[in-house]
């Protein structure tokens, strides 16, 4: 077991021997992996020592004093928020020496090739199929809202294996290499103008077995752990009071006092609080997620994440008025990470409408909150212990 007295010797012992100032970014990152400082409750050698996950803290704060580089964690959420704990779940000895470490660098970026045309709201209708051939699985499908798809080297992959079984049975995860013959990227073109989303279009992509995560079939299993992460990753990021979309519309409001009105005070004030309320919430989160593992509470920080950036930007648009509708840039782009707080409220404003739909669409969220939080009867089902090749589409 290791201590907050031994751990914090330990990363200044690392520290002084790779002092950040003189330590190229990369090496330093690999060496901190090494060092079992990456992310302290993950087992030796593979980022971690296997101490309590709160004592990340305590490393954490020493290389911030330092000045130590990170590493750039929003650009590699899916990698980090969803991937990883996944393959440390349910991957292979294998699996986690060779994925983890590039992972958590930064060398490679994961996506997540998940929802569908036909099967986003409803995931596990999913009809993306992967054969067995041999050593190998051929994966034939298309997937659709992929953040990240055109800069990642891997990407986790549900598919389905078995149409005889019902839905949520026949469905098998896996990692896919983006690099691969048959993977298909295209831009999709949001209401921004750009484009951090794509459609993915895999055609005989040929999947190792050995890049099976979990068993044959068991595929919905494996991915309820990476969409509790997602949720908690979404809807349980870190803010300082008075952050995000709700500092941006209170210093509109006192920097512009030629704008107020008494009633769009009553309304920034009930956001503001709302914010602080989800700010502590989300605080709450993250503390119960050191403690053990994420559970569906994660899915009600994410609906309020959403609503609430929702509301502040429309609110904040209300308050600029005709100011509101100018746009900055209509370029195309493709970037690599989305920037909610860096453009003018008109892009914000645009952008908060795919809060309630990515990471889970909100009205999804809202029956995981009645059923496995509030204990609510479940909603009808028609589908129930029938074949998925049955059902209608």
């Amino acid at each position: 077991m290791t201590d907050a007295h031994e751990l914090r010797s330990r990363t200044r012992e690392f520290l002084a021997a790779r002092p950040p100032a003189g330590t190229d970014r990369a090496d330093f990152l690999k060496a901190r992996f090494d060092a079992g400082l990456a992310w302290v409750h993950y087992p030796p050698g593979l980022g971690g020592l296997g101490a309590p996950r709160t004592l990340q803290a305590v490393v954490d704060a020493e290389l911030a004093a330092a000045g130590a580089p990170d590493n750039d964690p929003r650009r590699i959420m899916i990698g980090l928020g969803m991937a990883a704990p996944t393959i440390l779940a349910y991957g292979t000895e294998e699996q986690k020496r060779r994925f983890l470490r590039p992972l958590w660098t930064g060398e490679e970026v994961w996506c997540q090739l998940f929802s569908e045309p036909g099967a986003g709201s409803d995931l596990a209708a999913l009809g993306t199929r992967a054969v067995r051939d041999g050593d190998d699985w051929v994966v034939t499908g298309q997937k659709v809202w992929t953040s990240s798809a055109h800069i990642a080297r891997w990407a986790i992959l549900i598919a389905r294996t078995d149409p005889d079984a019902p839905k949520h049975r026949g469905i098998t995860y896996f990692v896919c290499d983006m690099t691969d013959p048959g993977v298909e990227v295209r831009p999709l073109r949001q209401i921004t103008g750009e484009a951090e989303f794509n459609e993915v279009f895999l055609t005989g992509v040929r999947i190792p077995d050995a890049y099976r995560i979990g068993a044959v079939g068991e595929g919905w299993k494996v991915a309820q752990t990476t969409l509790m992460n997602e949720r908690v990753t979404i809807g349980g990021m870190r803010l300082p009071r008075e952050g995000g979309m709700i500092g941006l519309a209170a210093a509109t409001w006192r920097e512009r006092p030629e704008l107020r009105t008494h009633e769009l005070h009553r309304r920034l004030l009930d956001l503001w609080v709302d914010a602080e309320v989800a700010r502590l919430t989300a605080e709450r989160l993250r503390q119960q997620l050191a403690a053990g593992q994420p559970g569906p509470e994660g899915s009600g920080t994410k609906l309020v994440f959403a609503r609430l950036n929702q509301e502040i930007s429309s609110l904040e648009l209300e308050l600029r008025g005709e100011e509101g509708l100018l746009y900055d840039d209509w370029t195309m782009r493709r970037p690599e990470q989305v920037d909610f707080t860096g453009r003018d409220i008109g892009y914000r404003y645009l952008r908060t409408k795919g809060n309630s739909i990515e990471g889970g669409t909100s009205e999804v969220l809202l029956n995981i909150v009645a059923e496995r939080v509030l204990g609510l009867p479940a909603e009808p089902r028609t589908d129930k212990d029938v074949a998925w090749k049955d059902l209608a589409r």
